[in-house]
């Protein structure tokens, strides 16, 4: 099982560099927004709409060195992975292209299907 995270481009790039990732979340929220595979489409259409700079980081969490939590952080009933650390790189098993389509919105890419 793996969960995603929707990071920009050089985000990303920089976090390879210093071996970790940190997200904005983790400092004004305390925890890094994951999704699973059946939710991150939720997530990407409601926040990253149009955005072309996109990743998507499949992260292996049994390689995770900080705690994961599932929670419903927007009482929607849905429980959410949020990571509560620094993302290390050697979780992250693969990095996807994530455009958004003509009319902005997100599709699952081929891997998935």
């Amino acid at each position: 099982m793996i969960i995603l995270h929707i990071a920009r481009r050089e985000e990303w790039e920089t976090a390879v560099t210093l071996g970790q990732y940190m997200a904005d979340s983790l400092e004004t929220e305390g925890f890094i927004h994951c999704s699973t595979v059946e939710q991150v489409l939720m997530p990407a259409n409601a926040l990253f709409r149009g955005q072309t700079d996109l990743l998507l980081l499949c992260i292996d969490p049994a390689r995770l060195t900080a705690p994961l939590v599932y929670e419903d952080c927007y009482e929607t009933g849905v429980q959410f992975p949020h990571i509560y650390g620094a993302l290390n790189v050697t979780a992250v098993q693969r990095v996807l292209e994530f455009p958004p389509q003509a009319d902005g919105s997100f599709i699952l890419p081929p891997y998935f299907t």
